[in-house]
């Protein structure tokens, strides 16, 4: 149990705000162009996916919040 405050979990927590921002931006900009005229259950896969992939590095950088190591 962590008994002093770091300084890694107030920048991680803005990193990822930053980094999600980046990756919707993204999302929203580059996504529509190439499935805009697909049907919207065609769509909602493709969404769902993204949706769901920026969770994938996310459980790496709460340990090095929590610890400050990546494994």
């Amino acid at each position: 149990m962590r008994e002093a405050p770091t300084w890694r979990i107030p920048i991680g927590v803005l990193l990822l705000v930053v980094a999600l921002a980046f990756y919707g931006i993204a999302v929203a900009t580059f996504v529509p162009p190439l499935i805009g005229e697909w049907n919207a259950l065609a769509q909602t896969p493709v969404y769902v996916v993204l949706g769901i992939v920026w969770i994938l590095p996310l459980r790496r950088f709460l340990i090095w919040m929590e610890t400050g190591r990546w494994g």
